[in-house]
């Protein structure tokens, strides 16, 4: 990594935790650190799953224990059996808890606003403007891409999401059974993979592989979850799949895709893929793409 961009992340970061006070024990003159009001919002006014918690948050399950118990002693904080699952704890505001998170909000607002008062309306909007791309990028970057069964939770989820949003902008409807296949076991190595995204455990998107001996292997059920659009993840996907395919021998990949699916369409081309004649009879297709693939690079 190039150590220029390493040390401007490091610059970054330390500028950042000591203006918004995470360095100071008692953030926002509330007597906790950052860590326990971060926890207190995280639980919002309907409560939330510990699980669900530790994985929004990045937490180790010690740690989040500590915050919750001292969130508890302090009579914010409540932390139960979940009445679907007595397996699951769930942490809920108690009615004092719901009053100081209120006021941490006033709070955190007042120090925004004492942030932005200090700069000229020009460099407001450039700073609030260059927070959103941060957040953006950051977002990106906790991401997670790894090969899924297809019989899994988050498989299913994010297959089942695809075939419903094709079904509602396809011009004639989505019919699953109408279609190529990519059922489950060409989507299981050593037949094909399925990439499933994550973000905080949660999965956001997917591709998938068939392989096809010494023929183009396809790339299939290309999908990103709407609130996880444009962060760049289309494009990464695209690429695990190609470097996947690269390492199994493919010099090849053929897709197809719908005249609905305009950005689709856009990413493929930019990612270098080039329309052909049809070489399928896929009935929902009006645009087929092909690309090579560089050779793997041999010693010498």
């Amino acid at each position: 990594m190039d150590r220029a961009l390493v040390d401007g992340v490091r610059r970054f970061n330390r500028t950042v935790t000591q203006r918004i006070g995470a360095l100071e024990d008692a953030f926002l003159a509330r007597g906790r650190p950052l860590g326990q009001a971060r926890v207190l919002w995280e639980i919002g006014a309907g409560g939330r799953d510990v699980r669900e918690l530790r994985e929004r948050l990045g937490l180790d399950s010690g740690y989040l224990s500590r915050l919750l118990r001292g969130l508890e002693r302090d009579g914010l904080v409540r932390v139960e059996p979940s009445g679907a699952d007595g397996r699951v704890r769930t942490a809920r505001l108690t009615e004092a808890g719901a009053a100081e998170r209120a006021t941490l909000d006033r709070l955190s607002d007042d120090a925004a606003a004492a942030l932005l008062a200090r700069l000229s309306d020009g460099q407001r909007t450039r700073l609030v403007a260059a927070m959103a791309e941060v957040e953006r990028l950051l977002t990106a970057s906790a991401v997670d891409v790894a090969p899924c069964p297809p019989g899994h939770p988050a498989a299913r989820f994010c297959l089942g999401a695809y075939f419903a949003e094709l079904g509602r902008r396809f011009d004639d409807g989505f019919d699953p059974q109408l279609s190529i296949s990519a059922a489950d076991d060409e989507m299981t190595p050593p037949a094909g993979v399925l990439l499933v995204a994550t973000l905080h455990a949660e999965p956001v998107g997917c591709g998938a592989l068939k392989f096809h001996g010494d023929a183009p292997a396809e790339i299939k059920r290309m999908w990103v979850a709407p609130p996880a659009r444009g962060l760049g993840l289309g494009r990464r996907l695209l690429g695990e799949l190609e470097a996947y395919a690269a390492a199994k021998g493919v010099r090849t990949l053929r897709l197809e895709t719908n005249r609905a699916l305009g950005e689709a369409i856009g990413l493929y081309r930019a990612a270098g893929y080039r329309e052909v004649a049809p070489f399928n009879e896929e009935r929902y297709a009006h645009h087929w793409f092909e690309k090579q693939l560089p050779a793997p690079r041999t010693l010498a």
